[in-house]
């Protein structure tokens, strides 16, 4: 959709800048609905770079199972948040927290605003709910956690007697998350439940124009389908396949929708047909809770369809 952008719109993107100010707003909407075209789009004419908040498109080597944008599109745009890390390290919504930290200074230093997009809106809730801060940890409590976690089943095991609650959706492999519940306890003397009651959480941005892709159910299920074909003709299958070979089944990573069903083909549980399908009705069904999602979590939001948000965004700004 072509849409007139004033001067008047320009002048006040200068003044934000020359303040050391950016203007930031967000696209949100489900799987296949055309978040990154507008967002690239709209970035083009507000002089803004993009911070993805998409799950898949964070790993690097994971390009048609993300469905992220192209070499070309992330030339036209300076992207974060996309080939960031590799498909075997991990990543957290207070990692991101520290990325989106870095990303506003990064617009700051170079005069850009911000856009940011995706489909995995409870980070960009976490931006705006904030996280509680963790207690001060010298190096001496980093080495002793260190020691216990040798054994991470008995730290594991210990953690879970502690404090059942804050334990109960941690699984026993995720290190990285009993590191920090370890951390919290021995630098603190609280259990982490106890910790993050005393010490609320205080948000990132304190608040941002949000703006949601409505899709009809329909469409969207159509352009589902047509994505996922299209994955297929790329070489999802192959990729699949290099990734398994490089990284193993262990990373979270290799749990995504997309990957659990090619290796259920590869392993000769379906075939090529009934992989094809088992992707698109559990894409349709990720992207029914996105849309829940979105519709329920935030209190400031513009919901419409895609034809119509470009000229409302920067209507707004």
């Amino acid at each position: 959709m072509k849409s007139s952008f004033s001067i008047h719109h320009y002048i006040r993107c200068y003044n934000f800048l020359m303040k050391n100010e950016i203007q930031e707003l967000a696209i949100i909407g489900p799987t296949a609905s055309g978040k990154s075209d507008l967002a690239i789009a709209v970035a083009k004419k507000i002089n803004a770079y993009i911070l993805s908040i998409d799950s898949l498109s964070i790993y690097k080597e994971i390009d048609i199972v993300s469905a992220k944008p192209s070499k070309k599109e992330l030339g036209e745009i300076k992207h974060f948040g996309i080939n960031y890390i590799f498909p075997n390290q991990y990543f957290s919504v207070d990692i991101f927290m520290e990325l989106y930290k870095e990303v506003k200074k990064k617009c700051i230093q170079d005069s850009k605003n911000l856009v940011i997009v995706g489909g995995t809106s409870f980070y960009l809730k976490s931006l705006l709910d904030g996280l509680s801060k963790l207690p001060n940890i010298s190096k001496k409590i980093e080495d002793e956690v260190k020691k216990e976690l040798s054994d991470l089943e008995k730290t594991f095991s210990f953690l879970k007697n502690l404090d059942p609650h804050y334990m109960k959706n941690i699984d026993k492999n995720d290190s990285y998350r009993i590191e920090k519940a370890l951390l919290i306890f021995r630098a603190s003397n609280q259990t982490p439940s106890e910790w993050f009651s005393n010490n609320s959480p205080k948000p990132i941005i304190e608040s941002l124009d949000i703006f949601n892709i409505e899709v009809q159910k329909s469409i969207l299920k159509e352009r589902i389908v047509q994505r996922t074909s299209k994955m297929i003709d790329m070489g999802l299958i192959d990729e699949v396949s290099y990734l398994e070979g490089k990284y193993t089944r262990s990373p979270n990573s290799m749990q995504s929708i997309g990957v659990v069903e090619v290796l259920e083909y590869l392993d000769g549980k379906v075939s090529q047909a009934t992989m094809l399908e088992n992707i698109i009705v559990h894409t349709t069904q990720l992207a029914k809770r996105q849309q829940t999602f979105n519709r329920s979590q935030f209190n400031s939001i513009t919901h419409a369809p895609l034809e119509k948000l470009e000229g409302m965004i920067l209507d707004s700004l």
